[in-house]
């Protein structure tokens, strides 16, 4: 019993030392996951995913300086922290910075985060070529940042972020290449200028917008008095044809009608000649009757006074009478009037 005790301690301290040599000595690696080794201080190789052999305390992990997120107990609101670790993550990865202040071109101060992809391409260039690599990107980010700003307005700054972005993930893709790092994208998060600027942008947009209105107004007004004049004009066009047509239709009609009156006149005249066989008594006895409707239409117009008075010369109408009463004896019609019946 006193000779297995001492091989039991023994065995058990091999047995501990290969489990120790065992969690050293074999390394997994997730996938989009590295690891890289040093041996003896020096780089060796890059693990690759899947279940990888080291030699435990000659090849160790190089750790490298990595950016978490986490909530804060005391108030439950997200922290930023960094912390050493061994495994590097290849996947996309994002640095979302805490807000700054920069000042544009024309000297006002305004409140900019910024949101930055980027990507470990070469593992090694990201742990031997930077010693912070979160703290570099945010550095680089801002610093670039505000010499962007600087040379822009704060017009300019406020309707330009896609042309910042590009130029800011430009400048940083170009500077963090030597770090192994390829920075995809970059996007403005919020840009905030100073309140007294946000009510002077706010009254200046309410009266841009007015202006719009007061335009849009006049411009309507403008376009319904021309369609009006246009409606007026087209209405007096129309009024005017119709007019002129009913003037020629009227034209036409009295032309007509004096065409008409002429040929029963000179179908009367004829029928008069016929009867008296002279022309002159016929045109004696026209003359009377024409005489005689003027004289009625005389006495009509002049209701007011009774009297009318007959012309100086009066052979003209006695001889009318005369044609009148020549007529009648060839027609064979009374020539003097009845006589009353006396008592």
């Amino acid at each position: 019993m006193a000779t297995i005790a001492p091989i039991l301690v023994v065995l058990f301290l091999i047995a501990i030392f290969m489990m120790v040599l065992a969690s050293r000595g074999l390394q997994l690696v997730r996938q989009s996951e590295t690891i890289v080794v040093e041996r003896l201080g020096r780089y060796h190789r890059t693990l690759e995913s899947g279940l990888n052999v080291i030699w435990p305390f000659v090849d160790q992990p190089r750790e490298i300086h990595w950016r978490f997120v986490e909530v804060n107990p005391m108030n439950g609101l997200p922290i930023i922290v960094t912390r050493r670790k061994a495994r590097i993550d290849l996947r996309e990865t994002v640095y979302d910075f805490p807000r700054q202040n920069v000042i544009t071109r024309d000297n006002v101060g305004v409140i900019i985060s910024a949101i930055v992809y980027f990507q470990i391409n070469d593992p090694v260039k990201s742990v031997y070529e930077i010693a912070n690599l979160p703290d570099a990107i945010e550095k680089l980010t801002q610093t670039n940042l505000r010499n962007i700003i600087g040379e822009l307005d704060l017009d300019e700054t406020l309707t330009s972020r896609d042309t910042i972005n590009k130029r800011l993930g430009a400048i940083l893709d170009e500077a963090t290449h030597k770090w192994g790092v390829k920075v995809n994208r970059v996007e403005l998060q919020d840009i905030k200028p100073p309140e007294d600027i946000q009510a002077a942008m706010e009254k200046q947009m309410r009266a841009e917008r007015d202006r719009r209105a007061i335009i849009l107004e006049a411009e309507g007004q403008k376009r319904s008095a021309i369609l009006q004049a246009e409606g007026v004009k087209e209405s007096e066009i129309n009024r005017a044809e119709g007019e002129k047509q009913s003037s020629i239709l009227r034209a036409e009609g009295q032309a007509q009608a004096t065409i008409r009156i002429a040929e029963g006149e000179a179908q009367s005249l004829a029928n008069v000649m016929k009867v008296m066989g002279s022309g002159e008594a016929a045109s004696a006895f026209l003359i009377g009757v024409r005489y005689l409707e003027a004289m009625k239409y005389l006495a009509a117009s002049n209701q007011g006074d009774k009297t009318v008075f007959m012309p100086y010369e009066a052979s003209g109408v006695l001889s009318s009478l005369g044609g009148i009463k020549e007529l009648l004896k060839h027609t064979g019609m009374p020539t003097q009037p009845p006589r009353m019946p006396t008592a």
